[in-house]
């Protein structure tokens, strides 16, 4: 019985060290206060909710995931662990480096990996799975709304879309 909340607690360990990582590189709040950003940007404080819900749903799918006790669990947990790889590659790059046109492939691999993971998922847990489509859902938005930034402050693309 402690063992099913041992994992939980790991997971959810997981979640926050990935979320502390990712946080860290914000470069102060003058960065995203001044950079020019397109009207779909939601406000600030709002991210902070959103990630820690899409945090909270990521670790209880891994959790069902690690439940199951199927020999497929550990690389279906791989693309998880991936997913949160790349969530701290793309602060680094958007919020660090100040690079959104570089953090663009890197949400398109989050893209990628976020349906793989989907699909692993799907096969040991159905609700696991459904657990991680809001992830994708904000990957998805991150993405357009990561390329309006990036060309509303003078990416390669907005000469072509202005």
């Amino acid at each position: 019985m402690i063992y099913r909340y041992f994992s939980l607690a790991a997971f959810l360990l997981l979640v926050v060290v990935a979320s502390l990582a990712g946080s860290s590189f914000e470069a102060g709040e003058w960065y995203y206060v001044t950079m020019r950003r397109p009207s779909m940007a939601p406000p600030g404080w709002l991210y902070a909710v959103i990630w820690a819900l899409i945090y909270i749903f990521m670790a209880a799918a891994a959790w069902k995931i690690w439940l199951t006790e199927h020999y497929a669990r550990l690389g279906a947990l791989a693309w998880w662990v991936l997913l949160l790889v790349l969530n701290i590659a793309w602060s680094a790059l958007f919020f660090g480096l100040h690079r959104p046109g570089w953090a663009l492939p890197v949400l398109l691999l989050a893209t990628g990996a976020a349906i793989l993971c989907i699909r692993a998922f799907s096969r040991l847990s159905r609700p696991a799975a459904y657990l991680m489509v809001p992830y994708l859902g904000w990957v998805l938005f991150l993405l357009v709304l990561n390329l309006a930034v990036w060309t509303v402050n003078g990416g390669a693309l907005a000469g072509f879309l202005s």
